[in-house]
């Protein structure tokens, strides 16, 4: 069991997947997560929801879960707001970007969140970033994320480890790991309480989470329940 770890909660099922992953692993845990007027603020703001959710109903996890840290960044909504160049628009189209792709977004999160992890005495950041469904995310990718390690671990003279879960895992599997670390309650409480929806619907529960049902993110998530469940069926029939 290792002594501490900073988990970066965004509100939706990777982050929530990670935060049972570390508290699994650790003595103490920490949550942080950033308001940056993202089109799906409804997900930052069911963070704590799900902090509240996660205390009451596993109380052994619940005992070592400690502050949540959230971090206001209008410098980063004024960069995502910043219009794109007919040349930026196709390079990003080029790549299979969307056209709200923040550049470095993750590099600014994990360098935030690795002052407040100095500040707090802790040396290992837990990330829900994935090369497998989201593999053209640049700021995701593994490489970057350990290129970053040493970058953060010089800069603050200070050792920090980035981890990352999910890094290999599709959908589908992230539902299993949940189910491995919490069973069926913890895979029930990430479909009440987590949103990964584009839109940010929260109105509408599906048998795999609340979202619209017809977003790109919506998509993802639905059709890695359907490949778990039919893993699932077929284990047991």
């Amino acid at each position: 069991m290792q002594k501490a770890a900073l988990v970066l909660l965004s509100g939706g099922q990777d982050s929530a997947t990670c935060l049972a992953w570390a508290l699994a692993r650790f003595e103490r845990v920490e949550t942080i997560g950033f308001d940056y007027a993202q089109r799906r603020k409804v997900e930052v703001d069911g963070r704590l929801g799900f902090i509240a959710a996660l205390r009451q109903r596993f109380p052994r996890w619940g005992a070592k879960l400690g502050s949540d840290h959230r971090v206001e960044m209008g410098e980063l909504a004024q960069l995502a707001g910043t219009a794109l160049t007919p040349e930026a628009a196709a390079r990003l189209a080029a790549k299979g970007l969307p056209e709200n792709f923040v550049p470095g977004r993750n590099l600014i999160f994990f360098t935030h969140a690795a002052a407040v992890a100095y500040r707090r005495d802790m040396q290992v950041l837990v990330g829900g970033m994935c090369e497998t469904d989201y593999s053209a995310y640049p700021d995701g990718r593994d490489d970057t994320l350990k290129a970053l390690q040493v970058a953060l671990s010089l800069g603050m003279d200070h050792p920090v480890t980035i981890e990352t879960p999910l890094m290999w895992l599709d959908k589908a599997a992230t539902w299993q790991l949940a189910h491995e670390l919490g069973g069926d309650a913890l895979v029930q409480l990430i479909r009440e309480e987590t949103n990964s929806c584009y839109l940010g619907e929260r109105s509408k529960l599906f048998d795999w989470g609340r979202g619209c049902g017809l977003c790109p993110a919506c998509g993802l998530r639905a059709s890695g329940w359907q490949a778990w469940q039919a893993s699932r069926a077929a284990q047991t029939g």
